[in-house]
């Protein structure tokens, strides 16, 4: 047993969850579509509010091609930044559940802004989720977006991304 009281595989299981949770995060951000649909199994569900109309949970995507689709949805902003924390899960063999608190930030320009000035739409959110452990290491079997609140703030620029088949400085 670890000192967390945790049998070791467990524990790494659990960082395995939360690497998954960072990668979602990091393609969606990279608008990396194949990355981002093969977090999930191949009957995989994300389900994402109606937004602004409605908070809740309430349109499912599902399967490979509407998963990898999802990302594009994003390219309306200039600029996302998905950060997780406060992740929380229970391991049970090959499946797990979990919690994970994300703040995730949508930069836009302002209309007819020449680089200077938009908005950073603020979302809040705690996803429910549950995990299946694949040949390929654990992945989404079905996330649910809640989103808690949202926030919208003047920037002073959101910067551009950098064209996908750039070389990382």
């Amino acid at each position: 047993m670890s000192p967390a009281g945790q049998p070791a595989d467990g524990l790494l299981a659990i960082e395995e969850l939360r690497t998954l949770s960072t990668e979602y995060g990091a393609a969606a951000d990279d608008r990396d579509g194949e990355r981002f649909a093969g977090l999930f199994v191949a009957d995989g569900e994300l389900v994402v509010p109606n937004f602004p109309e409605d908070l809740r949970p309430v349109i499912t995507r599902s399967g490979y091609d509407s998963l990898r689709r999802v990302p594009d949805r994003l390219r309306v902003y200039a600029r996302t930044f998905h950060q997780m924390s406060n992740h929380r899960y229970v391991v049970d063999g090959t499946t797990a559940t979990g919690t994970v608190l994300c703040v995730a930030h949508h930069a836009s320009a302002a209309e007819g802004s020449a680089g200077g000035g938009g908005t950073d739409t603020v979302w809040f959110i705690r996803y429910h989720d549950t995990y299946r452990s694949t040949e390929s290491g654990w992945r989404f079997a079905r996330r649910e977006l809640h989103l808690q609140w949202v926030e919208e703030r003047a920037i002073a620029s959101p910067g551009v991304l950098p064209p996908v088949d750039a070389p990382a400085d």
